[in-house]
């Protein structure tokens, strides 16, 4: 079980960077009554400026290359990215696009990120690794 170490929600930013909306829809529905992520303390902000996490669905095409950047520098520390999805991960079905600037990781390589697999993942899995970057961010707030 989640500990004490945070004394409020975990809020979470979520940023669409280039998928086809497989994703947003699932972390959507995670956020529904039937699967109710905000019993765990979780919440979605509009500001990167007020987030823990960083949930990126969708591989990052040329024009989101540098609003992700600067909504990372804009999240304070410290942080974790969340990716949500095949796309985010490695391309998925896009992987040979000429639009595309790759996964995360590429562009921000010294982030820690927390991946969720499956095109669109389910969302106990969305909520399952949202849990996990709490208590990395746990592990962080305890040093």
């Amino acid at each position: 079980m989640i500990s004490k170490a945070f004394k409020r929600a975990l809020w979470v930013f979520h940023v669409n960077s280039g998928s086809c909306n497989g994703c947003d829809i699932e972390v959507i529905a995670a956020l529904t009554p039937r699967y109710d992520a905000e019993r765990f303390g979780i919440k979605l902000v509009g500001n990167p400026r007020h987030a823990d996490v960083i949930a990126f669905t969708g591989a990052v095409t040329s024009d989101m290359a540098e609003k992700v950047k600067r909504i990372y520098e804009q999240t304070p520390d410290p942080k974790v990215i969340l990716v949500v999805g095949a796309c985010g991960i490695g391309g998925g079905v896009f992987h040979e696009s000429y639009h595309l600037e790759g996964p995360i990781e590429r562009l921000i390589p010294d982030a820690t990120c927390v991946y969720v697999p499956g095109c669109p993942p389910r969302p106990e899995a969305i909520i399952y690794g949202v849990v996990k970057a709490w208590q990395f961010l746990e592990g962080v707030e305890k040093k």
